[in-house]
């Protein structure tokens, strides 16, 4: 097909659905004079150039998995909880175990993603993943627990709901104490290691969805926006309407 012979609209339409050009496809655009094909050229290019930057990122994120795969252990679980600083809510944990290799485009620290990204990446993950858990601690243990170990405990739950066991455990922030299988504590996992990450966006994805319906039972609180954080709105509520059965006794003493 030479490129010459179709109109720019045409060829627009033709680029929109290729992944990658043959270098003779490349080499038709570059040698095509018209403005047209330049801009589209310009545009192939930079998308091109986004997505090896992206695969470089992904790549990076895979290096501490790398060498655990390389001393011979084949199933790692990534492990990360959110909901440590909410006024309300339960914590919540995920694991995810995937195949050496996988990437998935646009996989970050849960953080740093919106909602609608979250979303999206959760269906991916869980079609992607070789296995995964979530695990939850309760208001109620993490005011008779402490934080921290409700958030371990939480964890532990995560690695449980996993149908297959992992022979290594990539961690967040602090491993699991006492548990028996072989792990490493990564700090700012979640920005490190792809199958922490994974685990991260599901955790977060359930823990809203947990809250959203909390909302529905308890509108006052505005557990729908604030997800259980102490906003200066959630806080007033507290204020006038004192706490529900969800909030953390623990919390608002302090």
């Amino acid at each position: 097909m030479d490129f010459k012979t179709m109109t720019i609209s045409e060829l627009e339409h033709h680029l929109a659905d290729k992944e990658e050009l043959t270098m003779a496809e490349e080499n038709m655009l570059q040698e095509d004079n018209r403005k047209g094909a330049a801009r589209l050229l310009g545009r192939y290019m930079k998308r091109k150039q986004m997505q090896l930057l992206e695969t470089s990122r992904l790549e990076k994120m895979l290096e501490q998995e790398k060498i655990i795969w390389q001393q011979g252990f084949s199933l790692i679980a990534g492990i990360d909880e959110v909901g440590r600083g909410p006024l309300a809510g339960p914590v919540v944990a995920a694991a995810v175990i995937f195949e050496p290799g996988t990437l998935i485009e646009g996989i970050n620290d849960s953080k740093q993603l919106s909602a609608a990204k979250r979303e999206e990446l959760f269906e991916e993950i869980i079609t992607s993943a070789v296995d995964y858990g979530i695990g939850s601690a309760s208001r109620d243990e993490i005011d008779r627990l402490n934080i921290h170990a409700a958030s371990m405990l939480a964890m532990k739950r995560a690695v449980e709901r996993l149908n297959l066991e992992p022979d290594y455990l990539l961690v967040d922030g602090f491993t699991i104490p006492r548990y028996p299988l072989k792990q490493k504590a990564l700090t700012s996992g979640d920005k490190r290691s792809m199958s922490i990450a994974a685990a991260s966006i599901l955790a977060k994805v359930t823990r809203d969805k947990i809250m959203f319906n909390l909302h529905n039972l308890y509108p006052q609180y505005g557990f729908n926006s604030n997800k259980g954080y102490g906003t200066l709105a959630h806080k007033q509520a507290l204020i006038e309407c004192g706490p529900c059965p969800e909030h953390r006794v623990s919390f608002i003493v302090k």
